[in-house]
């Protein structure tokens, strides 16, 4: 999807849901389209107004809680670090989050999905959706 597609149904999500859409939540959408890490609220904020958008905190507030109850946008939350947010029409992956710069990395890895399945399974179980978040530091 691009970035003009993906911003188009934030926004069409959004006028579903009633919200207005003005200039400078146009131009957040923009930037959250954009995304290809895990910001949070004032990351994104940020990064809007240095856009050009003009747009206040709390309409970034307003707008990732109406676009994460719209499916459109997921809400991770990390160990000691605000909420972040990324694109919900990712394929499934996990996180590593380096412990001492707050990086977070995506990863994917079929042994860990099948041994996870196989645990699962033992225990008379099978996975419905799971989150995997590896807490990591570099090695020197």
């Amino acid at each position: 999807m691009t970035i003009d597609d993906r911003a188009l149904a934030f926004e069409t999500a959004l006028r579903r849901a009633g919200v207005r859409i003005t200039r400078q939540r146009a131009a957040l959408l923009r930037v959250l389209a954009a995304t290809h890490d895990h910001p949070d609220a004032t990351m994104l904020h940020a990064r809007a107004n240095e856009a050009g958008a003009g747009v206040s905190l709390a309409t970034v507030y307003r707008t990732l809680s109406e676009l994460e109850s719209q499916g459109m946008i997921n809400k991770v939350e990390f160990e000691g670090e605000p909420a972040r947010f990324e694109l919900a029409d990712q394929r499934h992956h996990d996180h590593m989050i380096d412990v001492d710069t707050g990086e977070v990395m995506e990863f994917f890895n079929d042994r860990i999905e099948k041994l996870q399945a196989e645990i699962a399974a033992e225990m008379g179980y099978e996975i419905v959706r799971h989150r995997l978040d590896l807490y990591v530091r570099k090695l020197s």
